[in-house]
């Protein structure tokens, strides 16, 4: 049970930062280096956060969850070490559409989460 929790905190905060990039970009579009700055750091703790992610999804999955879990984690987590390349890269065309994506997969994982029962195996 003390890992489903621990890995519902873990996507709800990595959901919070997630959604914060976008809001970051746009500063910096709208004239404000400061924005830049801050994308870059929470852009690498979003990674971080993603392998913290994805160990907890995987003790929960050998606790007797969800195969699944792991599997989505793994693929979140593997878009968002592509997202960070594209961006220092200035791959536009791939980081920003990649990133959407990212928010919107990432939003879901942590409402489902909050949504999963304890104990329930696929």
């Amino acid at each position: 049970m003390r890992s489903l929790n621990v890995l519902r905190v873990t996507a709800g905060v990595h959901a919070v930062a997630i959604c914060m990039q976008p809001v970051l970009a746009g500063l910096y579009l709208n004239g404000s280096p400061s924005g830049l700055r801050m994308h870059e750091p929470i852009g690498l703790g979003i990674v971080f956060l993603g392998l913290f992610q994805l160990l907890m999804a995987t003790i929960w999955w050998r606790s007797g969850g969800r195969w699944t879990v792991p599997a989505v984690s793994l693929l979140i987590t593997a878009a968002e070490v592509v997202q960070t390349s594209m961006g220092y890269s200035r791959q536009l065309a791939i980081h920003i559409p990649l990133g959407i994506a990212l928010v919107a997969g990432t939003l879901a994982f942590a409402f489902w989460t909050i949504r999963e029962r304890q104990g329930v195996s696929a």
